[in-house]
């Protein structure tokens, strides 16, 4: 056995997806990068189960599945998310499902919702996990992207100026304060003082910094 075996793993994950191919070449990939992938399931009752049995970190759920490719993934996260809250969440969807994406987010942290397209990138892909894991969240940007687009007359965000602006696009996206610098080109200190500008003209009650950041989130997600 090799020292790159003895490792330990980035996490143990279960994977649910009735497209097998699919399915496989996302358990090859996590194994690839340091994932222990512990079951794969083809539909949610099997999925639950394995969540249940195997209580891993991660559990990548397609948000269609059998039997009747609806929504049963999306029931099988929110039941996930009930029974075992420190289990992290990625629900991978083939479209831009905005109720459905909205509905995630806001069950809380360690949860994701990224388009199957999004897999293909995977140096993207493998940081949504990373971020999941670590107790943040993600959202896919295209979909950031169209509810930006898509503003209602009564948008609560127009009083934030053009930067404010994309500095809660780039929280949306799950970034952190020193990611959202590096990739304005700002400092840290300038994104903090952006951020609090932000809570600030959205009117969020005191609370903590991470609550009020999730609730200006779903501000920002639900202003279309």
């Amino acid at each position: 056995m090799d020292a790159a075996s003895q490792q330990p793993a980035r996490g143990r994950v279960v994977l649910a997806d009735d497209d097998v191919l699919l399915r496989e070449g996302l358990a090859s990939l996590c194994e690839r990068v340091g994932y222990e992938v512990v079951g794969q399931a083809g539909d949610a009752v099997r999925l639950l189960e394995l969540v249940a049995a195997e209580h891993p970190d991660l559990a990548i759920v397609d948000i269609r599945m059998p039997p009747d490719h609806s929504t049963e993934g999306l029931k099988a996260a929110r039941t996930i998310r009930e029974r075992h809250p420190d289990t992290g969440i990625l629900v991978l969807s083939a479209f831009a499902e905005v109720e459905d994406a909205l509905e995630l987010l806001a069950s809380g942290q360690k949860v994701g919702y990224l388009l199957k397209s999004r897999v293909t990138v995977v140096d993207e892909f493998i940081e949504a996990l990373e971020r999941i894991n670590r107790g943040g969240s993600v959202v896919d940007p295209s979909l950031v992207q169209e509810l930006f687009s898509a503003q209602r007359r009564d948008d609560p965000l127009s009083h934030l100026s053009a930067r404010e602006r994309e500095v809660l696009a780039l929280m949306a996206e799950g970034r952190s304060n020193a990611g959202i610098g590096r990739r304005l080109w700002v400092t840290e200190g300038t994104v903090e003082k952006h951020v609090r500008s932000i809570l600030g003209k959205l009117s969020l009650q005191e609370d903590t910094d991470d609550h009020r950041r999730v609730l200006a989130v779903l501000t920002f997600l639900e202003s279309r």
